[in-house]
């Protein structure tokens, strides 16, 4: 089964795909995505885009169950899932890599972002990175993923909708004026470059939520000039490496990459390309659970204080800069 359902209580769709249930548990001494004999892979790649071997959205999607009865309406789970993989290296990390292999990887983003925006009934085009066991990763070889929507999820519609009615009472650019806020703020500010400020917003969800956010108003990685996408790299590596100092571990974390919807037949010019950062851990040893008000009522409740934790972020990134020297 692999279906699209609509919650009418939302207005959003629920990817019901039952077969990624039986994906198997991989020998810990076996991996797909490193080069050898009898691999998918190339033997000398650098970075690298992977099918989905269990897409929960495919280009050749199967006909939805005849579920579908009154309200509830179902849909084929049309889209495209690929795995991006950042190095054959199987125990390197993203901070350990050099900021010249980390262009590849944004280049190769930037040519996924073309390609499926060029399927028309895909809508939103979401690049991502799951890391480390807590947020439920089984493969430790280091890669992100893509998914390639036929409907714009639901946070994400929320956040054009905000952005747009923005930009059509003030003609100004909401993320460029919360940008200009956290910069005048100081506070929150862990550190920038010429292209990208870091900050944990003055409305962070989680202790190490940060944001990475465009100084220059782009919509997507495709309007990123050569300059901008080395020091996105160099960011990118920067900010993951600052996470990993904050307490001598490999920080777990969810990075999104927001950008603007394709395929919607509107002017998205008012949106604004960012990355946002969830780390669950809110110590050490601590995880930030997102329980009944987090999930079941999207009522977010941060235990900390961004300006202090803005600070630890601040020290972390010195420490980072200072090992890399």
């Amino acid at each position: 089964m692999a279906e699209l359902r609509f919650n009418p209580l939302t207005k959003d769709w629920v990817m019901v795909a039952s077969h990624r249930q039986g994906r198997p548990q991989m020998p810990k001494d076996w991996c797909p995505f490193c080069p050898g004999p009898g691999k998918n892979v190339p033997d000398g790649y650098e970075v690298y885009k992977y099918d989905n071997d269990f897409p929960a959205l495919s280009q050749n999607p199967p006909a939805p169950d005849d579920v579908e009865c009154g309200i509830y309406k179902v849909k084929e789970a049309y889209g495209k899932c690929e795995v991006i993989l950042y190095s054959p290296d199987h125990t390197i990390t993203l901070p350990e890599l050099p900021a010249s292999h980390i262009r590849k990887l944004v280049d190769l983003w930037t040519d996924r972002f073309e390609d499926l925006s060029k399927d028309e009934k895909i809508k939103y085009v979401f690049i991502f990175e799951n890391r480390g066991e807590v947020v439920g990763v089984t493969m430790p070889h280091p890669h992100g993923q893509i998914y390639g929507y036929s409907e714009v999820p639901k946070k994400l519609q929320l956040e054009m909708d905000s952005t747009r009615e923005y930009s059509k009472e003030t003609g100004k650019c909401l993320i460029c004026e919360m940008l200009k806020t956290e910069q005048e703020a100081e506070s929150r500010v862990i550190f920038e470059n010429e292209a990208f400020t870091v900050v944990l917003p003055f409305f962070s969800e989680y202790p190490y939520g940060v944001y990475i956010i465009s100084k220059n108003h782009k919509q997507n990685l495709l309007q990123l000039n050569e300059v901008e996408k080395d020091l996105l790299a160099q960011t990118l590596k920067d900010t993951a490496g600052m996470l990993d100092c904050l307490f001598d571990m490999k920080f777990p974390y969810m990075m999104c990459m927001h950008q603007n919807p394709v395929n919607t037949g509107e002017d998205t010019s008012f949106y604004h390309f960012h990355i946002e950062f969830f780390p669950p851990m809110r110590s050490e040893k601590q995880i930030k659970y997102n329980a009944s008000s987090e999930t079941g009522a999207w009522a977010h409740c941060n235990p900390t204080c961004p300006e202090e934790k803005a600070e630890e972020l601040r020290v972390a990134y010195k420490k980072f800069k200072q090992q890399n020297i």
